[in-house]
């Protein structure tokens, strides 16, 4: 593995940064502010996030959803700008340098992502969310850039709620943040399901601060509604579509099967990087512990994953080389949804046809017949609110106005369940 800060040579020895602007297929031309942001835009970090896509395995559903986490990450720091614009004209004092670091944080807000976003977060590492890995990354620039390191200090006590203005962490992580605005609205136009389609330049403009909290104003609460419709619609029309679902849960069981062969001590083919964390259990303390844990990881995307597979349908472990094939090859596992558990007999059906299609054992018959809960959330109460500015200068939740019923329903979670399992011809379940 290279060392990190051989690679780190390489990207700042050219400091005559011109302000770049970017052609975005959402928001059209966005400017990069400064030179320092343009320097981390071009960092190896956040560079690897064009090798990350945005949705998973969504485009075996959606084909054009091929968008990266690069796309996204810019588009957010495109709407902060906005956003903090928006707050600055109606008199509250954003400084330079504040801006400058809420940039910062919604930039690199994603970097922690391992290939495939979220379909295998706790897979590659054991116990730690993507945030968490973006908050080891932050620190990292932070001790190793010596220009620029009192922004990346700043934006890290604003990735983590420590900053005073709790406003700005609300416009990076919150429920009508930045990182929610642009996903709902990229993945949208790319999966070009219309129904997630929102007003977003209307919706930065009724954002307003109050008692240091993020507020909209009161004339922006049918606009929230539509948001919140457009998020939990998205969530089954595309985050948890069915097929999607599917390709998902085979990607994470194949990479199972193959760190379980790997940890049996049987020869598996994968990237350095990727063998790194076959190999082991990967903690939140062992990031803290080992500066090779980060930067093995920065090697990771999608490619990695990929690539494995491909070599993986000719392994002679049966399980590794069925479930790659069928991956490479879009031969997904059939999914039923349903609003209540699957019987156990239904459970026990599926896994004895599998087991005779495939000639499997009881375990490896797991990795074919499976049965999950799937839960949406458009709206929840009791994660930093979304809170109405009223005329008469109170604030309200959203979902307490009293003309808006459906925010009240949207903030009920939606639970069902999926089972997934093999198909096999001519056969009728019992």
């Amino acid at each position: 593995m290279p060392e990190y800060k051989s690679i780190q040579l390489r990207t700042t020895v050219q400091r005559n940064n011109k302000k770049k602007i970017i052609n975005d297929p959402v928001y059209g031309f966005i400017t990069i502010p400064d030179t320092f942001i343009f320097d981390l835009v071009e960092h190896p970090f956040v560079q690897r996030l064009r090798r990350i896509k945005q949705l998973g395995m969504t485009h075996l559903v959606y084909p054009g959803a091929l968008h990266t986490r690069f796309h996204h990450v810019i588009g957010a720091m495109h709407l902060m700008q906005q956003a903090i614009g928006s707050i600055r004209r109606k008199g509250h004092e954003i400084l330079p340098e504040e801006e400058r670091a809420a940039l910062v944080a919604i930039l690199l807000h994603d970097i922690g992502h391992g290939p495939f976003s979220h379909a295998l977060e706790y897979d590659i590492v054991s116990g730690v969310s993507h945030e968490q890995i973006s908050a080891f990354f932050l620190e990292r620039l932070a001790n190793e850039l010596e220009e620029g390191r009192d922004d990346l200090e700043r934006a890290l006590l604003i990735f983590g709620n420590r900053y005073p203005k709790t406003f700005l962490y609300q416009l990076v992580s919150s429920q009508l943040d930045m990182d929610r605005l642009d996903y709902l609205s990229r993945d949208s136009f790319f999966t070009g399901v219309s129904e997630g389609i929102i007003g977003t330049e209307r919706l930065i403009e009724m954002l307003n601060v109050h008692n240091n909290q993020l507020v909209v104003e009161e004339k922006g609460i049918y606009s929230i509604e539509k948001f919140l419709v457009a998020r939990r619609v998205m969530y089954w029309q595309v985050y948890l579509h069915k097929t999607a679902v599917s390709a998902e849960l085979m990607l994470i069981n194949v990479l199972r099967r193959a760190k379980e062969l790997v940890k049996r001590g049987e020869t598996v083919f994968a990237s350095p990087a990727l063998l790194y964390f076959m190999q082991r259990d990967v903690t939140k303390a062992d990031f803290a512990s080992d500066p090779n844990v980060l930067e093995t990881f920065a090697q990771l995307d999608d490619y990695d994953i990929m690539g494995a597979i491909k070599v993986w349908q000719q392994h002679p472990d049966k399980v590794l080389s069925i479930l790659s094939q069928n991956i490479v090859n879009r031969r997904l596992h059939k999914v039923e949804i349903a609003k209540e558990p699957f019987s156990p007999d239904r459970i026990l059906f599926e896994q004895e046809m599998a087991r005779q299609q495939y000639a499997l054992n009881d375990e490896e018959v797991k990795y074919f017949v499976y049965s999950e809960l799937l839960s949406n959330n458009a709206y929840s109460q009791s994660h930093q609110n979304i809170n109405l500015l009223m005329k008469n200068g109170t604030v309200m939740d959203v979902s307490k106005a009293s003309d808006n019923l459906n925010i009240s329903a949207l903030a009920q979670p939606v639970e069902k369940y999926c089972l997934c399992y093999p198909v096999t011809s001519s056969r009728q379940p019992k």
